[in-house]
């Protein structure tokens, strides 16, 4: 997902109509072009985490991280559930708010958490949320949080009518520690923060720009951190 993606999950707002929101933003966004790209991003990010067996989007959104990834068992959550989500059949949606769902303790060896901790209303939720992962997280399993990166993008940041915090490498970093993880890698700049941006919507030269640290250090504008 990108800076502009949205909020998964989370704690429910009954003043913004998300499903308006996200019509609205990316009425202009092709999404067959968008799982075009995750088809390459998703590999990428998973063997990064170790290929875990079982994973978690708990901020699923449409599911294209999970389309991507050849996974055994495939969990989404999402606090909407969108008219158009396109999910291949072996992944189990449920719809609800990831704060109050049930998940199986001590389950899952990968959990990805995309664009939802700038959602969240405080740090208490951030580290709420944090503890809710933790408790699903499978001894020796891998919490991979990638998001926009207030550092690099602080002009576009609050553009996004449902960011409320302003989160950077550092900050999460700090959030994850607290939390009780060990930090296993910090990239501050990863992925650039939109669709709309300079990332081209294409498999081969997406996978060029991921097999390019260098580019990621000139284009990118979100954060990506692994933790267990």
């Amino acid at each position: 997902m990108t800076a502009e993606d949205e909020v998964a999950s989370g704690r429910p707002n009954d003043g913004l109509d998300y499903g308006r929101l996200y019509e609205f933003r990316f009425r202009e966004i092709n999404q067959k072009s968008r799982q075009t790209v995750w088809d390459e991003v998703g590999p990428f990010i998973w063997k990064r985490m170790g290929s875990p067996v079982r994973v978690l989007d708990p901020a699923g959104g449409r599911g294209e991280f999970l389309n991507a990834i050849p996974a055994d068992e495939r969990w989404l959550l999402d606090l909407v559930d969108y008219p158009h989500r396109d999910t291949d059949p072996g992944i189990k949606v449920v719809i609800g708010d990831v704060f109050s769902l049930d998940l199986p303790p001590q389950y899952f060896g990968g959990i990805f958490v995309s664009n939802l901790l700038e959602h969240l209303p405080d740090p208490d939720a951030v580290a709420a949320f944090l503890a809710r992962m933790r408790a699903a997280l499978a001894p020796g399993g891998v919490l991979a949080i990638m998001g926009p990166n207030f550092k690099y993008c602080a002009e576009k940041y609050f553009d996004c009518a449902d960011h409320s915090l302003a989160l950077t490498h550092v900050s999460v970093k700090e959030h994850l520690v607290a939390a009780g993880y060990g930090v296993r890698e910090v990239v501050p700049r990863f992925l650039p923060y939109s669709f709309r941006s300079r990332l081209p919507a294409s498999r081969r030269l997406t996978r060029m720009y991921l097999r390019t640290p260098l580019a990621w250090r000139l284009l990118g504008s979100q954060f990506l951190l692994l933790a267990d």
